[in-house]
């Protein structure tokens, strides 16, 4: 099985669309550093003058109508129909500081997480893409055959091709956040604010790093299932989009409440150690009114391991069961 894995990793790393991803992959991660240094770059002399003339007209514009406004929010108060909100949190206006306006500083802490779960999107398609085509191109040329004839356990060569793939992103997704990370870290520290950054930051970051790596692996080992499944590397992206679309998109729009039943919900609270969402909760008031609020609720990250595992061993499975029964002519 070892040296199976080893020649199926030989085979990967040496087709021309892992090169050509793997290409891409450096240039995404190339622009957004870039993105991230004109992000994290402060303001110039005049748009910070310009920032100093705001705050200072609104802060002027609070001292001067401050009774007034109270006055007229206080009317309002008195005129709504009961249950009403507390008049201090209704007519409380806060002094405007002049951090609020203009271009808030780059807080390394703060940006970090939201990067790398970026990052891990593009990191789980590109693995997604490449695994589909590494065993569905076998499958188009009919290689997969010629390849049985050498290695006829079907099972053996199956887990071989499986374990390359999620294998051999591994590393990929390591250096690719690594370089993210740190990369941020310079540009940031340069620019903006790392001096929050603690151990614990740290910490928190490096595990939602390791879970991204780990989430690519798996995207990588189902991207070659669902292409031994279809048999074509264009059939394999159509079924992902119409997924990402249809379900994610139209159907998670009208069906809110089944929300943690679909991928992406279960990948961010996976990758995020723990995930939130929104749902509209309606009711009829006392004097019949309608009203609806989101209500926001939180995926556990427990739900989201165990989604994933469950997911991907059961589409793991299958593959085995359909490789191991059906013809590959």
């Amino acid at each position: 099985m070892i040296r199976l894995t080893k020649v199926e990793l030989r085979r990967l790393m040496a087709r021309r669309l892992t090169v050509v991803g793997l290409l891409g992959l450096f240039t995404i991660t190339v622009l957004l550093l870039v993105a991230t240094y004109f992000e994290a770059r402060p303001l110039s002399a005049v748009e910070q003058q310009q920032a100093q003339q705001q705050f200072e007209m609104a802060h002027k514009d609070w001292v001067d109508h401050a009774a007034e406004n109270l006055k007229l929010c206080e009317a309002d108060w008195a005129k709504q129909p009961d249950p009403k909100p507390k008049l201090e949190e209704m007519c409380t206006y806060p002094e405007p500081r002049l951090e609020d306006f203009g271009k808030p500083q780059a807080i390394f802490a703060e940006i970090m997480p939201d990067l790398l779960q970026g990052s891990s999107y593009f990191l789980a398609f590109a693995a997604f893409l490449i695994g589909a085509s590494f065993v569905g191109a076998e499958f188009s040329s009919g290689a997969i055959g010629n390849w049985l004839t050498f290695e006829p356990r079907r099972l053996r060569v199956y887990g071989s091709k499986l374990l390359a793939a999620a294998t051999g992103f591994v590393p990929i997704a390591a250096v690719v956040l690594a370089v993210i990370l740190f990369g941020t870290f310079l540009i940031v520290d340069k620019l903006g604010d790392t001096a929050s950054t603690t151990g614990k930051v740290w910490g928190d970051l490096s595990a939602i790093g390791g879970r991204a790596v780990l989430t690519t692996a798996l995207a990588a080992a189902l991207g070659s299932v669902v292409g031994l499944l279809l048999r074509h590397t264009a059939a394999a992206i159509g079924v992902v989009m119409a997924y990402l679309v249809l379900a994610e998109g139209v159907f998670a729009a009208f069906l809110e409440k089944a929300q943690p039943w679909l991928v992406k919900l279960n990948f961010d609270a996976f990758v995020r150690h723990d995930a939130q969402y929104y749902v509209t909760q309606c009711k009829t008031g006392a004097d019949g009114s309608y009203t609806c609020d989101y209500v926001q609720k939180t995926l556990s990250f427990e739900h989201g391991a165990w989604y994933l595992a469950i997911f991907t061993v059961v589409v793991v499975l299958l593959g085995g069961w359909v490789f191991h029964r059906r013809d590959v002519n």
